[in-house]
C-alpha cells in the first residue's frame, strides 16, 4: 500500500465547467464484457503440473528474490483447495511457515470497504453519484478540493483527484485516527479535477470508511464483521482494534529492509491504524479466496451493485499491465484469456497478490516483505496466473 510513485491514466473528456464542479461525461467506464483477453492461451497443463509450478514459483521467490517466506492457497472450480509454503516463518527461530498463516492484507481491505458502501447503496442509504458533502458536509476542503464536487463513485474508483496521505506520512509510526489521515491529505493540493483522471490514493477509502460510519452510526470494524466476515464465514479475517499491534493466529513473521543490502528487521508487530479503511485488515490466503469467490458469486451484493463494481477504467501503478479498476475491484488479464478479479495489497512486512475467475477458480499468494525489486512481485503475479490458468 505504500506506493511512492503514482501513474496517472488520463481519460478523454469533453466535460464542461459547471459552477464550482467540473462534470464528467456519463460514459467514462468500460463494462467488464469488453475487456480484451490476452492473445494466445498456453497449452493445457495437468493439475499435477500446475501444482508443481506453483510450488516452484514460491521457491523462486525465496531463493532468487530473497523473500523470507512465501505462501499460497489455490482453489479449483469444485472447491478443492491446496496450500503451498516456501522459506521460513521466523528467521530467528527457523520455524516453518504456517500453511494457513495470517498476514496483513493491506489494500485488499479496500474491496471490503467498497462492498460495505455498495451494500448501503443497494439499501438506498447511500447514493453512488451523490457528493461526499451529502454525508460529510464541510469536511473535505482544500486547494482544488471540494467535497461538493467529489462523488462517492469517484472515491471508490480512484478518480477523485484527492492526494494520497500515505506519501506524506514519513516515518512517524503511531496511532492515527481516520480524520488525522484525511487532515494530512488535505494539506496538499488536488492531483486533478474530479473525474478527469485515475490515480491511486488511499485517501479515497478513508473517506469511504467515514461515510459508512456516518450512515450506519456504527464503527467500521463492526460493520465489516457483521456484514461481511460473519456473513460468509471468514473465520481467520478481522479488522484489528485500536492499539492492537499483534497478529492473533499462527502467522509468518513480516520483515523490512531499510536499504538494499541492509539486514532484515522484524516488523510483524505494529500499529496498522495508518491504513484503516484503505489497508488495516488481517486475513489468510484461503479466506481471501473465499471472500472474492463469494463476492463474484453474488453472495455479498445485489446484481445491480455487483455490476457497478465490475465496471472498470484503465489503471496504472501499482497494478499489472492491462489492469482495470472498478469500484474497489481490479480486473487483470490472464495469459490463458479472460481476466481475474481481485485487488492485492502492500503493507509493512507483507505483500499479497491474488484473483478469482468467473468460473470459480481462485488463487492467493503472500510474501513476508515488501520487495524493493519490482521483478519479485511480477513473479508472484505470474504464480497467480499459472494457478488460475488451465
Amino acid at each position: 500500500m505504500r506506493e511512492q510513485e503514482q501513474t496517472r491514466q488520463r481519460f478523454r473528456s469533453s466535460g464542461r465547467q459547471g459552477g464550482r464542479c467540473r462534470t464528467l461525461p456519463a460514459v467514462v467506464a468500460v463494462a467488464v464484457g469488453v475487456v480484451a483477453a490476452s492473445a494466445l492461451a498456453p497449452a493445457p497443463a495437468s493439475a499435477a503440473t500446475r501444482q508443481d509450478t506453483v510450488r516452484q514459483g514460491l521457491n523462486t521467490l525465496v531463493r532468487s528474490y530473497g523473500v523470507p517466506a512465501a505462501l499460497a492457497s489455490v482453489k479449483d472450480r469444485e472447491g478443492r483447495t491446496r496450500t503451498y509454503t516456501a522459506g521460513l516463518g521466523d528467521l530467528a527461530t527457523g520455524s516453518e511457515v504456517p500453511a494457513h498463516g495470517q498476514v496483513r492484507i493491506g489494500s485488499n481491505t479496500k474491496t471490503f470497504t467498497a462492498v460495505l458502501v455498495l451494500q448501503l447503496v443497494g439499501e438506498g442509504r447511500i447514493g453512488l453519484d451523490a457528493p461526499v458533502d451529502t454525508y460529510l458536509p464541510g469536511l473535505v476542503r482544500g486547494e482544488g478540493i471540494d467535497g461538493r464536487c467529489i462523488t462517492v463513485r469517484q472515491l471508490l474508483q480512484q478518480t477523485s483527484g484527492l492526494p494520497d496521505y500515505v506519501k506524506h506520512l514519513g516515518e512517524d509510526v503511531r496511532y492515527y485516527a481516520p480524520r488525522d489521515l484525511l487532515g494530512i491529505a488535505l494539506r496538499h493540493k488536488a492531483d486533478f479535477a474530479p473525474g478527469t483522471a485515475w490515480e491511486y490514493s488511499n485517501t479515497n477509502y478513508v473517506l469511504a470508511g467515514l461515510i459508512v460510519q456516518k450512515v450506519t452510526g456504527r464503527p467500521l470494524a463492526e460493520e465489516m464483521d457483521r456484514r461481511i466476515i460473519k456473513r460468509i464465514g471468514l473465520r481467520h479475517t478481522y479488522f484489528p482494534a485500536p492499539g492492537d499491534v499483534t497478529i492473533r493466529e499462527p502467522h509468518p513473521r513480516g520483515y523490512s529492509r531499510d536499504s538494499a543490502g541492509a539486514p532484515l528487521r522484524d516488523v510483524t508487530e505494529l500499529d496498522p491504524s495508518w491504513g484503516w479503511a484503505a489497508g488495516q485488515m488481517i486475513s489468510t490466503n484461503s479466506d481471501l479466496n473465499r471472500f472474492f469467490t463469494a463476492l463474484l458469486a453474488g453472495r455479498l451484493l445485489p446484481a445491480a451493485q455487483l455490476a457497478q463494481m465490475r465496471t472498470t477504467v484503465p489503471a496504472g501503478h501499482p497494478f499489472a499491465p492491462g489492469a482495470r479498476y472498478g469500484l474497489g475491484l481490479v480486473s487483470t488479464p490472464l495469459s490463458c484469456g479472460g481476466v481475474s478479479w481481485g485487488h492485492g495489497g502492500s503493507t509493512t512486512g507483507y505483500e499479497t497478490r491474488g484473483g478469482v475467475t468467473d468460473e470459480g477458480r481462485a488463487a492467493s499468494v503472500a510474501v513476508t516483505i515488501q520487495p524493493t525489486d519490482p521483478a519479485a512481485m511480477k513473479h508472484a503475479e505470474r504464480v497467480v496466473d499459472t494457478a488460475l490458468c488451465r
